[in-house]
């Protein structure tokens, strides 16, 4: 089984590295300064759990060529959102018609923009639940805990086999539109963490950003039950009172959100990383979703596009917010 990394980011780097570590054949479609990192460096995998392995340069199969895709059984599309329809075309005419595309990106849209252009292969909706930090000189570490989640399909067998071999747990889910909204509602705190400018772990731990982002949530539950979906349980607490629990004091929240979520203090969320490269961010395919969905009901979402707001002005000149500064103005919005 040849696997292909399209957009060798932090997510990239991360699934194909655990791969690679285990011995399977992955080439990775890389940055050109993705590249010269990995070939001066070596690509480096770690995470919260203490676990480290390297791949070293010499034994990277990296480039920049799409055509690098030609050959692979199984490509995982880890290109930022907005990038999708322009990869689809990249590989349109160059794929195998057997080729098994999973996009493991954010957002909701993905995948159905993937079908209409590669209409003649078999495209996968997948989600990866944690947050992997790229550290410098090659290293990328995966910061919270989770089950990967692909839609189920019989061909994946020896994929499934695969990441049980990298000590990845990667779970087959037929209904993925529960998956990937329950997955949205979580990375709604992305924005609230990169406007914070702290590290998740530091941030989760003030009540008033998680107030912030229960405002978020509440407002997205709100119109994903006008709207007749139900999101997946992925923590130990349903979708439906994660507001709730976020909004409890201190002490009683540390003592639940230690069965919620394992995090450590390296972890961060992508936004945030994108702020601070100087990047164009992926608030339109996250909070961007809770806003198109209330446009679809008539209705309105005044916290997700107060952060979408907020997040596009610190895309163009920095800011820390305080929790109390954030909360103050999602309260007027």
């Amino acid at each position: 089984m040849k696997i292909c990394i399209y957009g060798a980011g932090s997510i990239g780097c991360y699934l194909g590295g655990r791969l690679a570590v285990a011995g399977y054949d992955v080439d990775f479609i890389v940055r050109p300064k993705i590249q010269q990192q990995l070939e001066q460096y070596g690509l480096t995998v770690s995470d919260y759990l203490g676990e480290k392995n390297s791949v070293p340069a010499s034994t990277l199969q990296l480039g920049t060529d799409p055509n690098i895709a030609a050959q692979a059984d199984i490509i995982f599309v880890c290109v930022k959102s907005a990038a999708t329809e322009q990869v689809a075309h990249e590989l349109k005419d160059i794929l195998k018609k057997k080729t098994i595309i999973i996009s493991f990106q954010n957002g909701l849209s993905n995948v159905g923009i993937l079908k209409q252009v590669l209409s003649e292969h078999t495209i996968l909706e997948g989600m990866v639940p944690f947050n992997v930090a790229a550290l410098g000189n090659g290293v990328f570490h995966q910061g919270t805990e989770g089950a990967l989640y692909v839609k189920k399909h019989e061909a994946l067998v020896e994929l499934v086999t695969a990441f049980n071999a990298a000590h990845l747990e990667l779970k087959l889910e037929q209904d993925m539109q529960a998956i990937q909204w329950a997955k949205l509602l979580l990375n709604l705190n992305n924005s609230v963490n990169a406007l914070s400018q702290l590290p998740l772990k530091q941030q989760l731990s003030i009540r008033a950003y998680r107030q912030c982002l229960a405002m978020a949530q509440a407002e997205a539950l709100e119109l994903l039950k006008f709207a007749k979906i139900k999101p997946a349980q992925l923590t130990a607490v349903p979708a439906q009172v994660l507001p709730k629990v976020l909004s409890l004091p201190n002490f009683i929240f540390n003592l639940l959100s230690k069965k919620m979520l394992a995090i450590d203090p390296l972890a961060r969320s992508s936004m945030a990383d994108d702020l601070a490269a100087g990047r164009a961010t992926e608030i339109d395919w996250i909070n961007g979703e809770i806003v198109n969905l209330a446009t679809q009901l008539n209705l309105h979402a005044p916290i997700n596009s107060k952060l979408i707001q907020l997040v596009k002005q610190a895309e163009n000149i920095s800011k820390a917010w305080s929790a109390e500064e954030l909360k103050k103005v999602l309260e007027t919005a």
